[in-house]
């Protein structure tokens, strides 16, 4: 991943303009030391069956960070969560305005797609990646679960429904992620199916994760607000911290059952990427 961060930092967003900090705040967000964890995942399947093809999925690869950190930016927005701290760093609609920060959300969103569809890949290549990124990302996805979790504030969901809350807003985003690189080298159908339901249940392991995480951490461990979530629909609000605990270690233990029936290669790639998150919430140092 050491190359990708080099192509991130040498490839960050910026255009000719005499807005006094337009391209400060982009670089500013843009290389605010994230985990690259969906990159990772893209990158791991091109890896694993198309070695000679990771350098082309680059540019895919930073569309899909792009497009979390353009989430982020939106996420942590006044009228939304209205975080100030994300990262370890100030979010930017603290360090300059809102207005600063909601345009370059907006510009990340569809520069994303921009990307991908000037990436070294045939038509029909691109088509599926801007569908997929497009479905999980937008309307019926991750934009869905974001209105419904804010809709829904102070009123108690029922756990299928916060399951399908998370599904939306966190978990579509990472299965889109395997799915991408699927895509990329060409896998059947059938294995794009498994490696996106896999990503589905990821996410969702993700999200009860960080749940956790929110009221077992401090702020400075996580690099962003914790204790924040008392009025929203997380696990922790509805199971409790000990159910969570028990739910998010079944949830790994299936994700572990599930990816020993991968072929070698699957295995091999993702692994060192699963060690480090299926139970993050047991020793989480990181930032989210």
């Amino acid at each position: 991943m050491q190359n990708f961060e080099e192509f991130l930092k040498s490839n960050t967003p910026s255009v000719n303009s005499f807005h006094p900090h337009y391209n400060k705040a982009l670089e500013y967000i843009v290389n605010s030391n994230g985990k690259r964890f969906r990159p990772k995942l893209l990158l791991s399947i091109v890896e694993a069956y198309e070695p000679l093809l990771v350098e082309s999925s680059y540019k895919v690869a930073l569309a899909i960070e792009l497009f979390h950190t353009y989430s982020l930016i939106h996420d942590d927005l006044p009228c939304m969560d209205n975080s100030n701290l994300r990262r370890g760093k100030e979010t930017l609609h603290i360090l300059y305005d809102e207005a600063t920060a909601t345009l370059i959300g907006d510009a990340l969103n569809t520069y994303a797609f921009e990307l991908i569809s000037t990436s070294a890949f045939r038509a029909d290549i691109l088509i599926e990646l801007v569908k997929i990124l497009s479905t999980n990302g937008g309307l019926s996805g991750m934009v869905l679960g974001q209105a419904v979790d804010l809709e829904f504030e102070n009123i108690p969901l029922k756990l299928e429904q916060i399951e399908t809350l998370h599904r939306d807003k966190t978990a579509k985003l990472i299965a889109a992620s395997l799915e991408m690189g699927a895509v990329i080298v060409g896998l059947d159908f059938k294995t794009r199916e498994t490696l996106y339901n896999f990503g589905l249940d990821l996410g969702l392991l993700f999200q009860v994760q960080d749940d956790i995480i929110d009221v077992t951490k401090s702020s400075k461990e996580v690099g962003k607000p914790t204790g924040n979530d008392v009025e929203k629909n997380s696990f922790i609000n509805i199971l409790g911290l000990d159910n969570s605990i028990e739910y998010a270690n079944k949830l790994a233990k299936k994700l572990n059952s599930d990816f020993s029936k991968f072929d070698n290669k699957l295995q091999t790639a993702l692994k060192p990427i699963l060690d480090t998150y299926l139970y993050r919430h047991k020793n989480q140092k990181g930032k989210i």
